[in-house]
């Protein structure tokens, strides 16, 4: 089991109350579970913009891939929920999601939300407070 990894969470204020979630480590089967977890409870508690930090995150697997899908999903309802608008955003380019955005991905964590096409609807951001003012 990686307990190497570590998951918190640290709240920021844009024009909106911003959590800023990192992961400092891999973010692997045996890690995702704390963030899953870390996410839904920051959701209870009425977080509706994540920022997820993986600057320290030197390795997704298809595990971390799913966990960010799952983020996504728990915040898409405060989003459209019409799919049809979505696949047509996503297929022209100009779909990106609004509560859940990335900061400084590492170069191998990069290469692969590209090739798995989040970084599609995922918006990557290299400054902490220009993604945090996005928001």
């Amino acid at each position: 089991m990686n307990t190497s990894t570590v998951v918190t969470s640290s709240p920021a204020m844009g024009r909106v109350p911003v959590t800023v979630i990192r992961v400092l480590g891999d973010l692997d089967a045996s890690s995702c579970a704390r963030l899953e977890a870390l996410a839904d409870q920051v959701y209870q508690e009425g977080a509706r913009y994540l920022l997820l930090d993986l600057s320290q995150a030197t390795y997704i697997s298809s595990s971390g891939l799913r966990t960010l899908h799952h983020i996504y999903n728990l915040l898409r309802p405060e989003e459209q929920s019409d799919d049809a608008a979505v696949r047509k955003g996503l297929a022209d380019g100009t779909y990106k999601s609004a509560h859940l955005k990335l900061l400084r991905p590492t170069p191998q964590a990069m290469e692969t939300l590209r090739l798995s096409g989040f970084d599609m609807y995922l918006e990557v951001f290299q400054d902490e407070r220009q993604a945090i003012a996005s928001f």
